[in-house]
């Protein structure tokens, strides 16, 4: 992607106040890529960046979406898209900050259109009840059934005519990516992968999570009621909620959140490793203004 500068890593890197500051050094504004940050409600639980690192730069899709809302990389993909075109227009630096390797994916790849609806199988859709079209699409996506609000007619509707019209379940659609066009292959997307040695990352997510703990993150899930299947997978709520139901304790919901986290932190390494081709830094390695200058360095290149 032209003029975009991608931030990508595990969980408890380090990336939000590096991007910040890296970001007020070269004049962008940061879109956050992080599947769990992009709802509001949670900020202690998802770790979101709190003022001290928000008042540096102006940053965008952070508790952009009720915890109510689903959420996938088709819809951050439109809603990135726009933030970095307005960035642009302004005339300033854009950078992608995040851990979502789908999201990530999503926009320097794109994803394949789903397709366009057609008249007459909504027709006999629309005949069927609510009930006998949670039916259908159990049969023929039952990941998507599980997950989907059974009474909401026009997206059990929209989920089954995809189904239909392709012969693959939905998630299918939305994970397949397009071929990229040669422009595109011509002109890369530039980043540069975050990562730290296994026990400094290990580390600072015990930490982490016992700063949670500390600054109330069991009075912040005690306050929220309803969440969308996608809201319901953010690290740490499932354990948080069994504590205050009472089926652990606290020292187990603690151990069982870092341990959660660790493996997130995990798969995130195999990702990006795995799927992109920026370049790695390790921060176990540099100090905080050491980061800062290497990558600031490789932002304004871009430019040259």
């Amino acid at each position: 992607m032209k003029g975009v500068f991608f931030i990508v890593g595990p969980t408890a890197t380090g990336k939000s106040e590096l991007a910040a500051d890296v970001a007020h050094a070269v004049g962008a504004e940061i879109v956050s890529a992080d599947a769990f940050q992009i709802y509001r409600g949670l900020s202690l639980l998802t770790a979101k960046p709190d003022a001290s690192i928000t008042d540096k730069v102006p940053h965008h899709l952070l508790g952009a979406f009720s915890l109510s809302e689903e959420m996938n990389a088709e819809i951050f993909r439109g809603e990135a898209n726009n933030a970095i075109q307005s960035i642009q227009a302004r005339g300033n630096r854009v950078m992608v900050v995040g851990g979502s390797g789908l999201y990530i994916k999503a926009l320097t790849h794109g994803l394949s259109s789903l397709p366009a609806a057609d008249a007459e199988l909504r027709r006999q859709l629309n005949e069927l009840s609510t009930d006998e079209l949670g039916a259908r699409l159990s049969q023929l996506d039952p990941a998507m059934a599980a997950r989907i609000d059974l009474k909401n007619r026009r997206r059990l509707i929209r989920a089954a005519e995809i189904c239909l019209l392709t012969g693959q379940p939905v998630a299918a659609q939305r994970n397949t990516w397009h071929s990229m066009t040669a422009d595109e292959e011509a002109d890369p997307p530039v980043g540069v992968f975050v990562f730290r040695d296994r026990d400094d990352l290990y580390g600072r997510i015990n930490q982490r999570v016992e700063r949670m703990f500390e600054q109330g993150v069991i009075d912040e899930v005690r306050e929220i009621t309803e969440t969308s299947a996608t809201a319901a997978k953010t690290l740490g709520l499932s354990e948080l909620r069994a504590l205050i139901d009472g089926g652990i304790s606290r020292a187990q919901c603690v151990e069982g959140m870092q341990q959660a986290t660790r493996r997130y932190a995990k798969r995130q390494l195999t990702w990006f490793r795995r799927q992109t081709n920026f370049e790695p830094l390790n921060l176990s390695l540099l100090s905080h203004v050491e980061a800062v200058e290497w990558i600031t360095e490789r932002v304004l290149s871009l430019s040259r």
